[in-house]
């Protein structure tokens, strides 16, 4: 386990206070607003040792990697994500017992949900005429 340093506490607080998955691009440029000296590949490999602890869970949307708390209380959830400014975010609810889609002589173990559209920050851009979120 790594010691808790100050720049670790600052990637904590980001995950933490983010309220969905963030890529570590985000992490990072979050964590530099509070500590403007921390370096995108120290973020990398915090993000990398908090993983691996199981602090955070790795997941992939859009075919890029994202990282969430592992402890959220819910253990089983889906995910949004929003095509024009690339952010996703968590579904608090299930579509339910899938088996009724699973092929006869197959047997489903999981399953991985992400909606994909535009949040409700960029619909209300594009309302209003202005730039996509980011």
């Amino acid at each position: 386990m790594q010691r808790n340093t100050r720049q670790r506490e600052v990637i904590r607080e980001v995950f933490a206070s983010a309220g969905r998955p963030l890529t570590p691009q985000e992490a990072a440029a979050a964590a530099q607003d509070a500590l403007p000296s921390l370096g995108v590949a120290t973020v990398y490999r915090a993000v990398k040792e908090l993983a691996d602890e199981g602090w955070l869970v790795a997941l992939t949307v859009a075919g890029t990697m994202r990282f969430e708390l592992a402890s959220k209380g819910h253990d089983h959830h889906h995910h949004f994500h929003c095509h024009r400014c690339d952010r996703t975010f968590d579904i608090e609810a299930c579509a339910g017992d899938l088996s009724r889609l699973v092929p006869s002589g197959f047997v489903m173990e999981s399953h991985e949900l992400t909606l994909n559209g535009a949040c409700s920050a960029c619909v209300q851009k594009t309302r209003s005429g202005g730039r996509r979120a980011r």
